[in-house]
């Protein structure tokens, strides 16, 4: 009697403990945000100032506990962000962590400030195969930034044409893991945000609610004030992503600080 041979779909153990792996080999990542009571992050032109002082030395303490700050091409041509510890007071030595910008096209300005102080705080630039054109990719190379280039999410994760995000997030997360970068802070924005929250790849939520409405009179959501999450949308209450309170602080400023995970708080014994 002659065996045939059935070829198996069913992983074997060690590729089974190779995916494990993959996706635990990856920073812990807290999504930080400030939006209004209506939950808008910014108004239809870009300003989102929505903080307190007293908000803003908390985030910048907060940057000084993690090894990374992650924000997308859309906050980085807004914002001109540092990304930097400088509310921090008794902070000499200014361990600033590593800034790490998605900019699919290269495009960012070599007089951006993030650029500018590229040589003095570890940078990190990451670019899509397809989208980066040789001359952008070679003005960066020229720059202090370390260069990371990736492909494009695998076609379920795309999102339509008007997103900014043209990489593939989890890989970038693996290499950033494989750098050291064992916590990462991410500051949006909102398609940042979405892309994050839709591959499920974030660990913690911290949102500042800022006691002010920003309202929208557009008929489009791509056409008014910039909400929380883009990109994703669930259509049932029940698919969408249940999230853990763990702890709620106020401001002098009349502002709410809630601190969300993913896991439920463990109950002391």
């Amino acid at each position: 009697m002659v065996k045939s041979r059935i070829k198996s779909s069913v992983p074997s153990l060690p590729q089974l403990l190779l995916q494990q792996r993959r996706r635990l080999y990856r920073p812990f990542v807290i999504i930080s945000a400030a939006m209004s009571i209506d939950g808008k992050i910014a108004t239809k032109t870009g300003d989102s100032k929505l903080s307190s002082k007293q908000d803003l030395t908390r985030l910048h303490h907060l940057r000084s506990t993690v090894d990374a700050i992650l924000i997308g091409s859309n906050t980085l041509r807004q914002d001109d962000p540092q990304l930097t510890v400088r509310y921090v007071k008794n902070n000499k030595k200014q361990n600033n962590p590593t800034r790490v910008i998605i900019n699919p096209r290269g495009d960012i300005s070599p007089h951006s400030k993030i650029l500018k102080t590229a040589k003095s705080i570890p940078t990190i630039i990451v670019v899509s195969k397809s989208a980066v054109s040789k001359i952008n990719l070679q003005l960066l190379e020229k720059s202090s930034a370390q260069i990371i280039v990736l492909g494009s999410p695998p076609p379920n994760n795309n999102y339509r044409s008007n997103s900014s995000i043209s990489i593939n997030t989890k890989l970038l997360l693996h290499k950033l893991y494989a750098q050291n970068i064992k916590t990462l802070l991410v500051e949006g924005g909102s398609i940042v945000n979405g892309d994050f929250i839709k591959n499920g790849l974030y660990d913690k939520l911290i949102i500042t609610v800022s006691p002010r409405i920003i309202g929208s009179n557009a008929n489009k959501s791509a056409e008014g004030s910039i909400p929380l999450v883009r990109g994703v949308e669930f259509n049932k209450i029940k698919d969408s992503h249940k999230l853990y309170l763990h702890k709620v602080r106020c401001t002098a400023s009349d502002e709410i600080v809630l601190y969300y995970s993913k896991k439920k708080k463990k109950k002391k014994k």
